[in-house]
């Protein structure tokens, strides 16, 4: 059985209690996906996967597709419209009940679930050190110019350079990120909501992958 789906997150917004305790939630869109293909160990492959394609409300026209993925459709059946948005799952087992065409639901969360969601942060340009990796800053007294700046980068006399990794300024965020052990809130069938305890990384629209925690939270 597969254990994630795709999605897309919708937002914030707050869950109330009959007790009046207020819970912060992220709202994802999970689903519906489709397997588009799969993957044995007993074949040319060499392990066991499914391949899932994210259902959107206003599908792809076959027109505007490469001719590559056009041919990795047609060998469905051609009963698959094309999706925009492919992830691959691995299986920790062949599982013979799960077929290229069938349907993965958000309905394989429950209340109280521990997940793990993956999703690109937001892009916040150019930043400096201070903003980028919490450096701290320097004295503000009169005549100090060391208010914002980074301080020693490295030793002149050996080895006279500046070491690979050294945290300083550049581009921030738009990178992987991976939110590990949150609570799914409350699950809504009817309308493919997956509603997450805390935040979730990225902007509103961005595409997110949720997977069930290889590592429960007590």
């Amino acid at each position: 059985m597969v254990n994630g789906i795709i999605g897309k997150k919708v937002g914030m917004t707050q869950l109330f209690a009959p007790d009046g305790t207020v819970t912060p939630v992220t709202v994802i869109k999970a689903g519906p996906c489709v397997v588009v293909q799969k993957k044995s160990a007993a074949g040319p492959d060499g392990y066991d996967a499914v391949q899932v394609g994210l259902v959107e409300e206003r599908p792809v026209k076959l027109k505007n597709v490469n001719k590559p993925m056009r041919g990795h459709f047609e060998k469905t059946g051609g009963g698959l419209p094309p999706t925009r948005v492919l992830k691959e799952f691995r299986l920790d087992a062949p599982d013979g009940e799960l077929n290229v065409g069938d349907k993965i639901l958000v309905d394989q969360f429950a209340d109280g679930d521990t997940i793990d969601v993956v999703g690109r942060s937001k892009g916040r340009g150019f930043a400096g050190t201070i903003k980028r990796h919490n450096f701290k800053r320097g004295p503000e007294s009169h005549g100090s110019m060391n208010v914002r700046a980074p301080g020693s980068i490295g030793a002149s006399a050996y080895p006279s350079r500046v070491i690979k990794g050294t945290r300083s300024s550049g581009h921030m965020g738009d990178v992987r990120v991976s939110i590990k052990r949150l609570t799914v809130a409350r699950v809504d069938v009817e309308n493919n909501l997956l509603m997450v305890r805390g935040a979730v990384p990225g902007a509103n629209g961005t595409v997110v992958i949720v997977k069930k925690a290889a590592r429960q939270r007590k």
